[in-house]
């Protein structure tokens, strides 16, 4: 069985190591210039090029061609495909990759609708890709992947709204009433519908990392054992922080710090920090 999934997924180098993942590039334009998101360029590249520009970037998902080319590469070898994305709700990703599967008949394609992104998207990833690894049929790494999904939730906050506005991605007069008012949002993702929610807000960006854990301490009463991985777009003080006070409330488990994707970034910004969290309780032994 071979894993298929997008650069919507966050997983550092580290994490990566050993696995067989194939990842479809997502695609952002910026000054006129297109990029693959994490090929071509990296997220500490891609903060330089915004900080240097007044424009605002673009994003777009793959085509069905390109999951074609990849589906048919790897039906060659293997037609068993598990092709696993980033959340319905927040891009076409996955509707592009069940129209290239439609192109490729002597591939079997099976997907799966993450419902979320970024580390959270990621932690669904690699258990596949441990547990194809292990030789395990595609009924239990479906069943391992639906666990996962279960007891993992993400929240983050971020510096500027204006990215969000832009993209659509939130109410516009919402989004330039909290710009007035410099709110800083709390923001997670619905598991339900796969779209952004909002969870709180806090008047400095601060205050609203340091919300961040107080937050998933109103779930899990502090003490309890959680597994988390911090994820920033280029904010690694920020990061640090969130990462301190979590590891002060909590019996914690942490992951790597992972920078998000350029893709991610494009619609945030610099300056976010947010982490993907689970009680360890609830979330299933990985291969």
């Amino acid at each position: 069985m071979k894993i298929v999934t997008d650069r919507g997924m966050d997983l550092t180098p580290e994490q990566l190591a050993g696995l067989e993942i194939y990842q479809v590039p997502l695609l952002f334009t910026l000054d006129d210039k297109t990029y693959q998101s994490g090929v071509d360029i990296q997220p500490d590249e891609f903060y330089q090029l915004l900080g240097s520009t007044e424009s605002f970037p673009t994003t777009s998902q793959p085509s069905p061609g390109d999951f074609a080319s990849i589906y048919r590469e790897l039906a060659q070898t293997d037609p068993d495909i598990l092709s696993i994305h980033i959340s319905s709700g927040l891009s076409g990703t996955l509707n592009a990759a069940h129209a290239g599967a439609q192109l490729v008949p002597e591939a079997r394609v099976t997907f799966v609708d993450t419902k979320t992104l970024s580390g959270a998207e990621g932690w669904q990833v690699y258990a596949a890709a441990r547990a194809a690894q292990a030789g395990w049929s595609k009924e239990k790494i479906l069943a391992l992947i639906e666990q996962v999904g279960a007891a993992t939730d993400t929240i983050y906050t971020l510096a500027t709204l204006k990215y969000l506005i832009h993209g659509g991605r939130i109410s516009h007069l919402k989004g330039l009433l909290a710009q007035v008012l410099n709110v800083k949002p709390l923001i997670g993702v619905d598991k339900t519908l796969g779209k952004y929610a909002t969870y709180g807000q806090e008047r400095s960006l601060n205050r609203a990392i340091l919300k961040l854990a107080d937050f998933i301490a109103e779930r899990y009463a502090p003490g309890t054992a959680m597994r988390f991985q911090v994820l920033h777009g280029h904010n690694l003080d920020g990061a640090k922080m969130l990462y301190e006070r979590l590891a002060q409330m909590f019996q914690a488990t942490f992951l790597p710090t992972s920078s998000i994707a350029p893709v991610l970034g494009a619609h945030t910004g610099p300056g976010l920090v947010g982490v993907a969290y689970a009680p360890l309780a609830q979330f299933p032994e990985i291969p």
